[in-house]
């Protein structure tokens, strides 16, 4: 089912498979392969092509037993011959049947005759309807095999599909019902659910008929049981709002009675249902002990909701679902592992503290709490507010008083330097002026320079002229 085949004509995409030769001579060719020849050849005579084809079609089903390495070839010329046709869904039902079997005697049966189908609807142009009826017929054959992973890379595609072969309501539900069917016997179920939904929404919510209609009760109550049954399914408020199931109400006001309570009431609620609907449970076929199961996992849930302050007791966990002392914390896993509640729990404290809640319905009253909580946030977050703007005009009044003080320390330092250089400045004038004197001094001390020192006169001797 290769999306490729959308801009194909039916003529162009019959080339596609390659054969050799004319109509006549491939018609008695199948005709000899499937034993068939007698009947066959009187009509190729007559160039009664319908009648031909006809009588090849409803032979083919023995193709499905011929031996491995000559099926892919056979079908496909089978395949080219109807495309031949000069209306070829007059035979496409009857080919699409013969081919809805897995070839025997081979471990790649199921895959051959697979891609006999999606070939027939490859080749058909995308726009034509008859695209339609082949995909049910690859639909039913997948669900044989429980072959959900082939069809899941075409899922989205049927959207498109749907829009332009402009299926009606029926039809668009024979589609998703099939596909459910598909993924249900895969084991997929939450996949398949989703697809009964999908079914359930082509019911016309403005007839009263068509909601009350046997499809559509059946097809609800098959919903419904699913959905309480399910291990993974615990939000029923979508289900709820589907038109179909709550016609419910009216034909089976029991069943409708029962989903209420899961999608909003708590443990206490289902007893009562119980005792009031004795043997009901077991008359349908549903489970009790899953169902009790569940019931507790919703019920701590909504205490989870409910509780204000994020704390819940172990003695409340025991009161609302109805266990022993020594189960709360087993409960409480439970509840975690399904995902309806996220927290931690203090064994010091005997109390579960809640981080995240799942909330099973969003009616007057959720919205009551949420608008109780907001405002408590918003009285949290303005007294966080106020605190954190307190510190920080406390924190600018301080850096203003450290910033002045430092000024003043600076300033003080500042004048303490000026007078010390003040006082340097006049010491060291007095002290430069004895030094010039001083240097004076030693100036007129100092030995004239340049002068000849005179050698010293040898004494006279002393004579009476002397005196």
């Amino acid at each position: 089912m290769a999306a490729v085949s959308q801009a194909q004509k039916s003529s162009e995409a019959a080339s596609l498979v390659f054969v050799e030769g004319s109509f006549e001579e491939l018609a008695l060719e199948m005709a000899d392969f499937l034993r068939i020849a007698d009947e066959v050849k009187p009509l190729v005579e007559t160039k009664a092509t319908e009648e031909v084809l006809a009588k090849l079609v409803k032979a083919s089903s023995s193709l499905t037993s011929v031996p491995e390495n000559n099926f892919t070839a056979a079908a496909n010329l089978m395949i080219y011959l109807v495309f031949q046709s000069a209306d070829p869904k007059k035979h496409l039902p009857a080919l699409c049947s013969s081919f809805s079997k897995p070839v025997a005697n081979s471990i790649n049966g199921v895959g051959l005759s697979l891609n006999a189908l999606t070939t027939i609807f490859n080749l058909l142009p995308s726009s034509n309807p008859v695209r339609f009826r082949v995909l049910l017929e690859i639909l039913k054959y997948l669900k044989q095999g429980g072959m959900w992973e082939s069809l899941r890379p075409y899922l989205e595609f049927l959207p498109a599909w749907i829009q332009e072969w402009d299926l009606s309501r029926d039809q668009q539900r024979q589609v998703y019902e099939e596909t459910s069917e598909v993924a249900k016997e895969a084991g997929h179920d939450g996949e398949s659910f989703q697809y009964v939904l999908k079914a359930l929404r082509t019911f016309n919510p403005d007839s009263t008929e068509d909601l009350s209609s046997e499809p559509a009760q059946r097809l609800a109550l098959a919903a419904v049981k699913a959905a309480l049954l399910s291990n993974t399914h615990f939000l029923f408020q979508e289900l709820r709002s589907i038109p179909a199931v709550q016609a419910l109400s009216d034909s089976h006001p029991a069943y409708a009675q029962l989903l209420e309570i899961f999608a909003e009431q708590d443990l206490e609620d289902y007893n009562d249902f119980n005792d009031e609907h004795n043997g009901f449970l077991e008359s349908e076929g549903l489970d009790a002990n899953v169902l009790h199961r569940k019931m507790r996992l919703l019920s701590f849930a909504s205490l989870a909701a409910a509780t204000p302050n994020r704390e819940i007791p172990y003695a409340a966990i025991v009161k609302a679902l109805q266990i022993p002392d020594d189960e709360v914390e087993l409960w409480t896993i439970d509840a975690i592992r399904v995902g309806l509640v996220e927290g931690k729990l203090s064994q010091q404290k005997s109390v579960f503290l809640v981080h995240k809640v799942t909330f099973r319905v969003f009616s007057i009253r959720q919205w009551r709490e949420l608008s109780t909580r907001v405002d408590q946030w918003k009285t949290t977050l303005r007294s966080v507010l106020d605190n954190l703007l307190q510190a920080r005009t406390d924190l600018k009044v301080q850096q203003e008083r450290e910033a002045q003080e430092l000024e003043n320390k600076l300033a003080a330092a500042a004048a303490n330097n000026a007078d010390n250089e003040k006082g340097n400045s006049k010491g060291g004038r007095g002290g430069d002026r004895r030094h010039n004197n001083t240097n004076n001094n030693n100036r007129d001390h100092k030995p004239r320079g340049g002068r000849d020192h005179k050698q010293p006169r040898e004494p006279k001797e002393r004579n009476e002229n002397d005196d």
